[in-house]
């Protein structure tokens, strides 16, 4: 009788406190006010794989600690099946930053594995404070030119925990050995100064999955914060987490050495551009036009795919990036940039369409032209602008994109594993690429679906998801 009638009590009280958040203010984390889920330890936490310049010999890795780790250490060997990993294994020594957040001191630690073999998996770990993680595997890239598979993820930003993991470990489960991830920036909001909550948010959604996936991170808007100077002068720089948690090929813009930057995996380029920079300051656009100008000329590569945040064109209303089109478009057309993938608009939309609502078709150059979004925060697509060959709203996705010679195939799958947009691009000799439509005959174009929407411009903020 007492065991019911606590069982009854305890589910009372549960159903009073759940009828309360209605009532409460919105929150973009699931860590409830004056309580501290992540403060660092002596256990390694955070840790994530970061793309390297040459993934075939080399691989980047971050984690973090609380301070007292002397030393930023990790232990490597060539996998194999025993459970004697540390009898082989080389010790690298790497770099620590100290940063400060709401959650007290931790160090953020580095260290790049060289001389690496192609096409191996290799097993590592890193050191905390008398312990260390567990052992991670990944895979490094072959040396000749194969079919492999990415997927690609637009924002995060809001309520990364609470929705956004599921869509990252879909994506996992439809494609289990991705050779990286990249997300097109907004991973996280850093806003309202819990800046690393969310960044602990983040690394729980993918948790083991960063460490065992090279990651290519992309910076948006929101990787950045707002600098108030004492003469009240503002100025957007580049969050400190960004640069202490990925360490990104030091191949970019010298002014611009954390989110500029290229990798080459097998016969594709993969070149990373700061949109947030060059659309306030038209001169930082321009630098990294001729940047990837002189890059482009240079290069061997059977693919070209460029990822920045802003989109090039548009989808969602009352948004345009001229400093953009100006300057980046004209160079992708020079060389026949095949794909840019893009994030920002918290929409989905796929083709090639102006920002002020005209159709441009880019038949003489074939460059494909994405938009997506992973996480709960939901745009409007702007009904002029509906003439992109697939647009969507209130879609959280992720896609898959498989390269194989000169055919790449990408889905558009949303968080339930459905197909909700796919196409195949086919290089021809001298010829543009040809675009083949795989768009899923009876599935039509999905459109909002929150009876109370917060504004007329969004379908959901993003931060009225958790409680």
């Amino acid at each position: 009788m007492k065991t019911t009638l606590y069982i009854l009590a305890t589910s009372l009280l549960l159903t009073s406190t759940l009828a309360m958040t209605h009532d409460l203010p919105p929150r973009n984390t699931l860590v409830p006010d004056g309580m501290q889920f992540y403060l660092p330890g002596a256990a390694p936490d955070r840790v994530v794989l970061t793309i390297a310049e040459n993934p075939a010999t080399s691989q980047r890795v971050n984690w973090r600690t609380a301070p007292g780790v002397p030393t930023s250490r990790a232990q490597i060997a060539e996998a194999h099946a025993g459970a004697g990993l540390h009898l082989g294994a080389q010790d690298v020594i790497g770099e620590q930053i100290r940063l400060d957040s709401e959650n007290g001191l931790a160090l953020h630690h580095s260290v790049q594995f060289n001389n690496l073999k192609p096409d191996t998996l290799y097993a590592y770990r890193v050191a905390g404070q008398m312990t260390w993680s567990e052992w991670f595997q990944f895979r490094t890239a072959p040396s000749s030119a194969e079919p492999f598979s990415f997927i690609y993820f637009g924002d995060a930003q809001n309520s990364v925990k609470s929705h956004f993991s599921r869509v990252i470990r879909e994506a996992r489960l439809e494609l289990p050995r991705p050779a990286f991830m990249l997300h097109a920036g907004d991973m996280v909001n850093l806003r309202e100064g819990v800046h690393d909550d969310e960044w602990g948010e983040w690394f729980d959604a993918g948790a083991y999955l960063y460490a065992m996936t090279p990651v290519i991170p992309v910076t948006g808007n929101h990787e950045h914060i707002t600098l108030e100077h004492a003469d009240g002068r503002e100025e957007r720089i580049l969050s400190e987490h960004f640069s202490a948690q990925f360490a990104v090929p030091k191949n970019g813009l010298a002014s611009l050495p954390h989110t500029t930057f290229f990798t080459r995996y097998l016969d594709t380029l993969i070149v990373v551009l700061d949109s947030t920079q060059a659309i306030e300051n038209e001169e930082v656009a321009i630098e990294q036009a001729r940047w990837l100008d002189a890059l482009l000329a240079n290069n061997d590569s059977r693919w070209v795919i460029v990822s920045h945040h802003h989109p090039i064109y548009s989808v969602s209303l009352g948004r345009d990036n001229p400093f953009l089109r100006a300057h980046w478009k004209p160079v992708y057309d020079k060389y026949g940039v095949d794909l840019v993938l893009q994030g920002h608009d918290h929409t989905y939309g796929r083709g090639d369409n102006v920002g002020e609502g005209t159709t441009l078709v880019d038949n003489e150059i074939g460059t494909v032209y994405m938009v997506s979004v992973s996480g709960p925060k939901m745009y409007f697509v702007a009904e002029d602008r509906a003439v992109h060959d697939r647009v969507g709203e209130d879609l959280q996705l992720f896609q898959l994109v498989h390269l194989s010679g000169d055919r790449l195939l990408l889905e558009a799958r949303t968080a339930t594993g459905e197909v909700y947009d796919a196409f195949e691009i086919i290089k021809r000799e001298g010829q543009p690429n040809l675009l083949v439509e795989k768009i899923p005959a009876d599935l039509p174009e999905r459109r909002c679906t929150n009876p109370n929407t917060p504004s007329e411009t969004r379908c959901w903020e993003g931060i009225e998801l958790v409680y």
